[in-house]
């Protein structure tokens, strides 16, 4: 990231906040104070923070920024609702939010890295290579820009699955979820947070020992490790038995149940010793699955694979769904939600701008 003599107020916890206040001077209580307009008044100026003597807020506007990203464009889908967002960092990077309305609620899927290093086969993201970590406040500020367009109380949950691995941006993700869960932030609770992973066991074993408590969703789209390999190249260095070790560990400390997300793939892993590999896994933690319909993308067939990615035919994802009810399996078929706007993650960056390719592992 380019050098920014400014600091980032969302880098703060309320209380690093405090104490940055103290250093200048004034009450920790002014803490809580910005916490409520940063977060439960969504402001964007320090002018309007009212309560704040005018030379603190003339003091924040000179050593801090309120705001780390400005939205550059955005897609709305007429028929599912679903509406996707290109924002801009400071170093003049884009990045995809996407809030997808289903029912009574509402979600929000933020990004934690610019592009991803793990060029899974069937994400638009790895195509863009890697460029870096988001910041405390990038992830925030998604949260805060699209909150403030559609009403605070309209987003009610928050899934950390947009671009880039969660878990591979560790720190920044584990605050910016502080943040949010912070009592002076009122409408979203550890139970609306998801992070999404595609299995770094030692950082799964870490969220956990955190105080968060919040949910996990495994990127998991096979029950082989082969078929894995080739989907997936992480799975290469973190095997799924690893992963499946570090899940129930989380399950075990935080008492929540692993959501594993499953992209349905024809001749892939829609086979019938799928579900028994599935079954399995599902038998040994606390667990439910999530079909996916693939969102298909122009890119070549991941090594080792014979066939080009293509989605699972929709009776066959019945089948295999009721196949999987059948051994007793908590399973949901997720609609496909924004295929008319590039939705996949990634697909609206590809367009705008291509990043390099970085290997971080």
């Amino acid at each position: 990231m380019k050098e920014n003599k400014k600091i980032e107020i969302k880098s703060f916890t309320k209380s690093e906040l405090a104490q940055y206040l103290q250093g200048l001077g004034e009450p920790a209580y002014r803490a809580d104070q910005i916490f409520n307009w940063l977060y439960n008044r969504l402001s964007l100026d320090y002018d309007e923070m009212k309560n704040i003597p005018k030379t603190l807020r003339k003091k924040l506007n000179e050593e801090t920024h309120i705001t780390s990203l400005t939205k550059v464009n955005e897609t709305f889908s007429p028929v599912t609702g679903t509406k996707k967002f290109l924002f801009n960092t400071l170093d003049n990077y884009n990045i995809e939010s996407v809030v997808i309305p289903e029912g009574k609620r509402t979600t929000l899927c933020v990004s934690t890295q610019v592009g991803c290093p793990l060029d899974c086969k069937f994400c638009a993201t790895g195509l863009m290579g890697f460029e870096r970590n988001l910041s405390v406040g990038e992830i925030i500020d998604q949260y805060i820009l699209t909150a403030k367009e559609y009403g605070k109380k309209k987003i009610t949950n928050i899934v950390f699955m947009g671009m880039g691995e969660p878990l591979l941006n560790f720190q920044a993700t584990v605050k910016a979820i502080e943040n949010l869960r912070n009592e002076l932030n009122t409408g979203i609770s550890r139970n609306r947070i998801t992070v999404s992973t595609s299995g770094i066991p030692s950082k799964i074993r870490a969220l956990a020992d955190t105080s968060l408590r919040v949910k996990i969703a495994l990127s998991l789209h096979s029950p082989f490790d082969e078929v894995r390999n080739s989907l997936m190249p992480i799975n290469i260095k973190y095997p799924l038995t690893d992963t499946i070790e570090a899940l129930k560990y989380y399950t075990q400390k935080t008492k929540t149940r692993i959501t594993f997300e499953y992209l349905m793939l024809e001749g892939i892993n829609d086979r019938k010793e799928d579900v028994k590999g599935l079954a399995r896994i599902c038998g040994s933690l606390p667990s439910k699955i999530n079909l996916i319909p693939f969102n298909k993308i122009d890119h070549m067939s991941p090594a080792g694979i014979s066939a080009t990615l293509n989605p699972s035919p929709k009776e066959r994802i019945e089948k295999f769904a009721n196949t999987l009810r059948e051994k007793n399996i908590t399973v949901m078929i997720r609609n496909t939600q924004g295929d008319d706007i590039a939705a996949a993650c990634g697909q609206l960056a590809i367009k705008s701008k291509k990043g390099r390719r970085i290997k971080v592992f």
